[in-house]
């Protein structure tokens, strides 16, 4: 059984509330524009690191990550990317990607727009985090947890961090 933390677009911030809600995870996967290299290293000192780099991150960045990721972990099979869309609107692409590595999670960022929702013509699971980072419109930056226990996901929860000066959901 692992626990993961999922998050994308931090924009090079970091939040020490990453820490406390990553603090028991067994993996952080973090979908792109991470932003600085800072940020990459303090996520990879909570828990082991699987990043890709998006639009906004450098050469150091695509070096050390690149830009699409297809990994296992107990049991299921997950693909990476930043720029992916969703089901019924996915990137160029990346339809065929799927189709071709057949993950059971799909996660990508991009949008800043929190989106979970289960593809039923490619049988994955589209995880989109939304936005960790302060860039950005977004009201509430939010993180995903969720359980992967021998090939079954569960326990998938959202968590809402405010951007600084609102309250924890949203208000001024």
């Amino acid at each position: 059984m692992k626990t993961i933390g999922i998050l994308s677009d931090t924009h090079g911030c970091w939040d020490e509330r990453f820490s406390r809600h990553f603090a028991q995870c067994d993996e952080i996967w973090l979908a792109g524009d991470i932003g600085s290299e800072e940020v990459a290293d303090k996520l990879e000192a909570i828990a082991p690191l699987r990043a890709v780099a998006g639009n906004i991150d450098g050469m150091v960045l695509r070096r050390r990550f690149g830009v699409w990721r297809d990994f296992e972990t107990d049991g299921v099979r997950v693909s990476m990317t930043h720029i992916g869309g969703y089901p019924g609107k996915y990137a160029p692409g990346v339809k065929f990607k799927l189709e071709t590595k057949r993950p059971q999670i799909f996660v990508a960022g991009h949008s800043h727009i929190l989106k979970v929702m289960y593809d039923r013509e490619l049988q994955v699971l589209h995880i989109n985090p939304g936005a960790a980072g302060v860039y950005g419109w977004q009201a509430v930056r939010t993180l995903i947890r969720l359980t992967i226990d021998n090939g079954d996901i569960k326990d998938l929860e959202v968590i809402e961090l405010a951007k600084p000066g609102l309250d924890e959901i949203g208000r001024k």
